[in-house]
């Protein structure tokens, strides 16, 4: 994937190396490789091992509840920046799936989203085409205080004031 900003150990860096492929439409045999399948696709497979999920804002994240250890990757799509569902999915990941592993958002991603998404639980973030991922950078540092709970921090500000 091409823009592709990660965090490693809490530090943003751009990922120009990214060899995984996302299938939208899986119509015929999958093709070698780094793979990121449609739930429905992933679902279907006699073994999912070894290729990464993409989820739509429409699909359930508890579907994937006992397949977690097989995932090296989960990627949710973002249609539209209005559409907010994605980060509802990556909170449940996280916080009720215990989902550990790389958590990318996909689609209509923009720098404005990502220290909110960073919050909710997204590690990796695939900025849209059109735009800097180098700009998108500065999106990570916008927020020095947050006064409500996340996935990063679970107490709310009044709690961690000692």
């Amino acid at each position: 994937m091409k823009n592709l900003i990660r965090l490693r150990d809490g530090v943003a860096e751009l990922a120009p190396d990214d060899a995984w492929e996302l299938l939208r439409d899986v119509t015929e045999a999958l093709p070698a490789g780094e793979i990121i399948l449609p739930l429905k696709n992933w679902l279907a497979l006699e073994s999912g091992a070894g290729h990464g999920v993409w989820l739509s804002p429409d699909d359930d994240p508890q579907r994937l509840d006992g397949h977690l250890d097989e995932l090296p990757l989960i990627v949710i799509d973002f249609p539209s920046f209005r559409d907010g569902r994605g980060y509802s999915l990556a909170y449940l990941l996280r916080s009720r799936l215990g989902w550990r592993g790389e958590l990318r958002a996909v689609g209509d991603v923009l720098r404005d989203q990502l220290a909110h998404m960073r919050q909710c639980g997204f590690d990796a973030f695939a900025v849209r085409e059109d735009k800097s991922a180098e700009d998108a950078l500065k999106g990570l540092a916008g927020l020095s205080v947050l006064y409500g709970r996340s996935v990063i921090e679970p107490r709310p500000l009044f709690r961690r004031r000692s």
